[in-house]
């Protein structure tokens, strides 16, 4: 295969270049030297693969009906170390589940795995489409994609690669897409219409944790609240955090936290804070020693905070929006009764982002003025709870229609 012959080729490069590259060697190491111990031998399998800490979340509800109806044990890959970690804490106590790290569909990794256990379906979630993980698997068992959408920026550099894509997709079995967009892109660049299903999108079947009071009472006092409010920047890219933060310097009482999607940034974002002259904690720092006084931002440094901070807050905007990355998850604050802001950049949660405009739940925003307008308006017009209890209710069932076509 052209694409094997391709990386062979590279390998020498690229394990010269990562020398110089001490934190992408340790991340490619992790994964090509892994312990498999922890796999039992001969025993069947369903092979779930993850990329990060999104697919991990969306995919839990999956994992648990596939848990509870097949006997088979559970593996899941997942691409990044911020994923693995999540999935780690998730699924660590289940004897039934096992994660490791994805190895970068190296097909001699790929094929030692297979020698060991038996799989006898692999569920890739959203569109991780990986050659050497496909076309092993298939010879073995079952390949579902579930979940799936094509992004319009994504589609026409896959539109150039049909002539890889079409003889590949030939090897999965069924194509279980978010919407009917997606579904008849994923035809265009392949797959067979008779393998291809629209079952919706799993993040409305994601189990959201229920806080109680007392939970949200006590995180008011940690973070030193009092009678402010509270603002929270969620899953918040770079070039958007100095938005934010020029957003919140103009309104008063209140005090804002921002989650950024990856841990890396926090220095940036402290520099930025600074640089705009107002004072900060991080969060991980409030954990450890009760606040004395109140600061005017708090920056978290740990994930796994971000649904409790958005059940206690009053503004919540949710990152990727507005800067061109698609955007993150709507439904998370909107779970909590929560009215979200987000940009214009929603390529990644497109159906989502227009039922949610269309039914009132939402404010999209352009620049600092509409940010400004949007928080303003929360308070005379949040979204409607009846509303938000009816689209989580109406959209759900996806689950279910991903494991009827896994016993088909």
């Amino acid at each position: 295969m052209f694409y094997n012959l391709l990386r062979a080729f590279i390998y020498p490069f690229l394990f010269i270049s990562l020398i110089f590259m001490p934190k992408k060697f340790i991340f490619v190491f992790k994964r090509f030297f892994q312990n498999f111990s922890c796999l039992k031998r001969g025993e069947k399998y369903i092979w779930i693969h993850c990329s990060s800490v999104g697919e991990i979340n969306l995919s839990d509800a999956l994992i648990k009906r596939i848990k509870a109806t097949y006997r088979e044990n559970i593996l899941i890959t997942v691409f990044t170390d911020t994923g693995f970690e999540v999935a780690q804490n998730k699924y660590s106590k289940d004897s039934q589940i096992t994660v490791l790290r994805f190895p970068l569909d190296d097909i001699f990794i790929i094929k030692k795995i297979l020698t060991i256990i038996d799989v006898s379906y692999l569920v890739l979630i959203e569109t991780e489409i990986w050659p050497n993980l496909i076309s092993q698997v298939s010879k073995k068992g079952k390949v579902l994609l579930v979940n799936g959408r094509i992004s319009n920026k994504s589609y026409p550099r896959y539109k150039k690669l049909t002539w890889v894509l079409k003889p590949l997709f030939k090897n999965i079995s069924n194509f279980c897409m978010q919407s009917q967009i997606d579904q008849e892109r994923i035809i265009s660049l392949g797959a067979k219409k008779e393998n291809v299903f629209i079952t919706g999108n799993l993040k409305f079947d994601i189990s959201f944790e229920e806080f109680s009071n007392l939970e949200k009472n006590s995180l008011k006092n940690q973070i030193l609240l009092n009678n402010r409010k509270v603002f929270v920047a969620g899953s918040t890219r770079e070039g958007e955090d100095q938005i934010i933060i020029d957003v919140f310097k103009k309104l008063t009482s209140t005090l804002l936290i921002i989650v950024p999607r990856h841990l890396e940034r926090v220095a940036d974002i402290e520099n930025l804070v600074l640089s705009s002259e107002l004072t900060f904690e991080k969060f991980s720092n409030i954990e450890k020693i009760s606040l004395k006084n109140e600061v005017d931002v708090i920056i978290v440094d740990k994930i796994g905070i971000l649904r409790k901070l958005y059940s206690i807050c009053d503004i919540a905007f949710v990152g990727g929006t507005l800067v061109n990355i698609g955007g993150h998850s709507l439904l998370e604050p909107l779970f909590y009764g929560k009215t979200p802001i987000f940009g214009p950049y929603l390529q990644n949660i497109k159906d989502i982002s227009n039922d949610i405009l269309n039914l009132n739940l939402g404010y999209k925003i352009s620049d600092e003025s509409e940010f400004l307008n949007a928080i303003n308006s929360l308070e005379t017009h949040p979204a409607s709870k009846d509303k938000i209890y009816e689209f989580f209710k109406n959209n759900k069932n996806s689950v279910e229609k991903i494991v009827k076509l896994m016993e088909e």
